[in-house]
Formats: structure tokens, sequence, C-alpha cells
């Protein structure tokens, strides 16, 4: 279970480093700059890492008492 608790990591790095290569004002992505999409994205990516790390926790099993 351990292991899985480092994919925390990955959005936290996403949203440090990745602003420093795609900060630019064009193409536009869905109308937004590539950096604002960027932060959208991997605002909506967090999510579903911690949902997976939420899933894979055996302690949020409702099987055990």
């Amino acid at each position: 279970m351990r292991s899985i608790r480092w994919l925390a990591i990955v959005p936290f790095l996403a949203l440090l480093v990745g602003p420093f290569f795609v900060n630019e004002a064009t193409p536009l992505i869905f109308g937004l700059p590539v950096l604002l999409a960027w932060i959208v994205a991997w605002i909506l990516i967090s999510s579903l890492i911690m949902a997976a790390i939420y899933a894979s926790d055996p302690a949020n099993r409702e099987d055990e008492p």
C-alpha cells in the first residue's frame, strides 16, 4: 500500500515544475493559454490520483469491522 501513496507527489511536482516548460501564450487549448490549461488538467488529474489512492487503501474497505 505504501508504494501507491507516492503517486500523491506527482501532481505536486507537475504543478511546481511544469509551468517552467509550458509557459506560452499560444497555442490555445480549449480557448485557454497552455499554462492555464496545464494547471486545470493537473487539478483534474490530481483528483483521479487521490481517488485511486483512496480506493486502494485497505483501511477504506467496508467488509472489515
